[in-house]
């Protein structure tokens, strides 16, 4: 009996499942696609589209991205739901989408780590501490300090409820037993020139969603919301050393998923070749002009981060009282 007669009698008979079989065979033999649930031209999006190229040439297919932004991350995720859990669609999220999103859609039931197999990381990004170029606030001490001296006073604006500013905020709250309150903009750009325009007190931010007023001379970084400083940003101190807490830590991780029932090897070639590319001397440069830290987890260590993440999460909407159900 050859093997591809043997493989079909293993389906046939029930033993092996028809994603299974192809597993045996050379991965991948046709096209893939690569969803992400963020709009083009953004962080995740960019480095997705570096990602895929080389794949592409360590494959030797085409490795195609396709955007379906919106609602909460739940557009991407319904649409990879139902493709085959073959390896040939894969989905972009976030640290957000997988940690955040299920406290804040209870009755929605999504957790995306019960809905998908996780596969491979992609990277990870430090959030900076920002205000306008004209605050009176020097430091991350005097935001806590003004904001234990006038409660509720002390404005910081976020890109929208339950986003990681709106909850780094919140952490800040809880770590420091201060009381502020919190402005949600629609975009990103509108959130930045408001903190600029001194509209709200400060803000979080990634370097490369705040790098254009930033490079415009409009904000000014008070700290790394992290315990070691940027590369990119030598002169900006960490969050206990600008006067805050210690553990002040906001950070989000970019990994790819696919549908439950993804065969055991083709996960483990995917995240293989995926720790491969992420070592490639170009893609780390272009990386790194974005402040993302390529990482290679197991799939077993993003579901550790994943969970570790969400206790923290799950405490912050706890006590922010939010539902966006």
């Amino acid at each position: 009996m050859n093997r591809r007669t043997l493989l079909a009698s293993l389906v046939a008979a029930g033993t092996l499942s028809p994603w299974a079989a192809l597993a045996q065979g050379d991965f991948p033999s046709k096209p893939v696609t690569l969803v992400t649930a963020f709009a083009a031209g953004s962080g995740p999006d960019a480095t997705l589209r570096l990602v895929a190229d080389k794949l592409g040439q360590l494959w030797g297919q085409r490795v195609q991205v396709e955007n379906r932004p919106g609602g909460g991350g739940f557009i991407a995720m319904d649409a990879v739901k139902r493709a085959a859990p073959d390896g040939y669609t894969l989905l972009q999220l976030d640290s957000d989408h997988l940690a955040a999103v299920p406290h804040l859609y209870r009755q929605r039931g999504a957790d995306a780590l019960r809905a998908f197999e996780p596969v491979a990381s992609i990277f990870r990004t430090t959030f900076l501490v920002a205000v306008g170029k004209d605050s009176p606030f020097k430091t991350l001490g005097d935001v806590i300090a003004a904001s234990k001296a006038a409660p509720a006073k002390v404005t910081y604006g976020s890109w929208g409820v339950g986003s990681p500013g709106h909850l780094g905020g919140e952490l800040l709250e809880l770590q420091t037993g201060i009381s502020m309150t919190h402005v949600p903009y629609r975009e990103v750009s509108q959130l930045f020139t408001s903190v600029g325009a001194g509209d709200v007190a400060w803000s979080l931010g990634t370097l490369p969603s705040s790098s254009g007023a930033y490079k415009a001379g409009k904000l000014r970084y008070l700290a790394v919301a992290a315990s070691k400083r940027l590369p990119q940003l030598p002169e900006v101190p960490t969050a206990a050393e600008a006067g805050g807490p210690k553990d002040f830590d906001v950070n989000a991780f970019v990994v790819l998923v696919a549908p439950k029932g993804l065969p055991l090897a083709v996960r483990n070639k995917i995240n293989a070749d995926m720790a491969k590319v992420l070592t490639d001397a170009e893609l780390k440069s272009r990386f790194d002009t974005f402040a993302f830290e390529p990482i290679s987890w197991t799939p077993e260590e993003i579901t550790r981060n994943t969970e570790t993440k969400s206790k923290v999460y799950e405490q912050l909407v706890k006590k922010a009282n939010i539902s966006l159900d």
